[in-house]
């Protein structure tokens, strides 16, 4: 049995396992405007590696800006704590999603074996780092 973030809820490893699974859920959009979909910038989640117990999650934004972070015990949890799945990590989206892009829109998640051959967050990495000085 699991505690969750000491609220004394317990829980076994297969139902903490389900809740932070992303598999058949949808990823959050904020579209205030009904755009289409694919007109709204995306904000990435992704795993920046780490080990068992310590991965560093970051939620980037496709023109370079860094949302949030977060350290997660497994990958599969990030959806849930970045607030990549619909309906998960409202002070996230209100506290910085939202402001960042008050016009709306969409997450997406790169797992860490696909962070070094996505060409769209490896562009909003190379923004962040030219932003930042940083090679």
């Amino acid at each position: 049995m699991y505690t969750i973030g000491g609220f004394g809820v317990l829980m076994t490893k297969e139902d903490l396992e389900s809740l932070y699974s992303p598999e058949g859920r949808n990823y959050a959009v904020y579209n205030p405007n009904n755009k289409p979909l694919s007109d709204l910038p995306v904000i990435y989640g992704f795993n920046n590696g780490g080990y068992r117990g310590w991965y560093d999650a970051v939620a980037l934004a496709e023109d370079g800006t860094c949302l949030g972070g977060h350290i997660c015990s497994l990958e599969s949890y990030m959806y849930r704590d970045l607030g990549i799945i619909s309906g998960s990590r409202k002070d996230r989206h209100e506290d910085y999603y939202m402001k960042h892009y008050p016009d709306g829109y969409r997450m997406d998640f790169v797992i860490f074996d696909d962070v070094k051959h996505h060409e769209e967050l490896k562009k909003a990495i190379k923004i962040y780092k030219e932003k930042h000085n940083n090679d």
